[in-house]
């Protein structure tokens, strides 16, 4: 495999620390290609878009069911894929994403650009094709969304980037319900809302422990435009956020007991852990004292709190 020298800094075109750029695939290892990917956040996406489908009125051909997971994975690992070949800059100067495969100069920047474009148009397709119309196109939506508007767009602009692009991952659950009902109801919406308001306090808790990287490679996270102690309040506030909204589907009589105890237990959970991010310790200037503990704690939570949630309404909706 043959190597190139890219100095391309993350802003502004200035000289940054060199970073070996892969100039062919043909040795690249599968698991480069996996991890393009991003199977993490993939398996998140596939969850909620699963759940989305097992709670939607009516059914689903269970070989249809899985073609429509299967085109969602592959939607969000395109997502991915493109994202690591636009973000390759900054990503060589991040200690968390350094050596992912493209900085790292184990995948040519243009293989994992073909790789994603190829993906993406291929689950849209087979989602029409499949399925119906309408899941396919909040597929496609989702895909235009976190590679133009959020991951061109919004990230490297605005400290509201994950704000606003956290619509792209709340799209997995209303593709599900779509691909089953052939529509978007207020219920498919609902869960969107709950997605769209757990990434900042999901996000922001991570980016706390994280801000010399995104500092150093330039990208305006919350923490870095606005300091420590702005970034907790944010998540303290988004916390209460959610815990309201996601108690519609009980209260609007779509979920019952089984949902209803769990969110609030989760809900309880989450807004103990943002207000010990809150009162976390810090110096003067909102640095935190315990190496962003509760922050670290806060995220690890957050995790769970998704999964358990979503996977309460499922439950709850088969037993009912």
């Amino acid at each position: 495999m043959s190597l190139a020298l890219d100095t391309t800094a993350a802003t502004g075109g200035d000289a940054s620390p060199p970073v070996f750029v892969a100039t062919t695939a043909q040795e690249t290892d599968i698991r480069d290609w996996i991890a393009l990917l991003k199977p993490r956040v993939m398996s998140l996406v596939v969850f909620t878009g699963a759940i989305g489908m097992l709670v939607a009125p009516g059914g689903i051909n269970p070989i249809l069911g899985i073609t429509a997971v299967l085109c969602i994975a592959v939607g969000a690992g395109a997502c991915g894929a493109i994202n690591m070949w636009f973000d390759r800059d900054i990503d060589a100067l991040m200690r968390r994403t350094r050596n992912r495969p493209i900085p790292a100069g184990r995948m040519p920047p243009r293989a994992a650009l073909g790789f994603g474009i190829t993906l993406a148009t291929a689950s849209v397709l087979l989602m029409y094709v499949a399925i119906n119309a309408v899941a396919a196109s909040v597929l496609a939506l989702s895909i235009v969304f976190y590679v133009f508007v959020y991951t061109m767009w919004l990230k490297r602009r605005t400290p509201q980037n994950i704000v606003i692009g956290g619509a792209a991952g709340a799209f997995p659950a209303v593709i599900g319900w779509a691909a089953v009902t052939g529509s978007v109801s207020l219920v498919p919406l609902v869960l969107f809302a709950i997605v769209f308001f757990w990434t900042p306090p999901h996000f922001w808790s991570l980016a706390l422990y994280a801000n010399e990287d995104y500092t150093r490679a330039g990208v305006p996270m919350l923490p870095v435009v606005a300091g420590a102690r702005e970034t907790r309040r944010h998540i303290m506030l988004y916390t209460v956020v959610l815990a309201a909204v996601s108690l519609v589907p009980w209260a609007i009589g779509f979920s019952g007991p089984v949902y209803g105890v769990t969110v609030l237990a989760l809900d309880m959970g989450f807004l103990i852990s943002a207000w010990r991010v809150l009162r976390d310790r810090q110096d003067p200037t909102g640095v935190s004292l315990t190496n962003d503990a509760p922050a670290r704690a806060a995220f690890r939570f957050s995790l769970a709190y998704l999964f358990l949630l979503f996977a309460a309404l499922a439950v709850d909706r088969l037993v009912a």
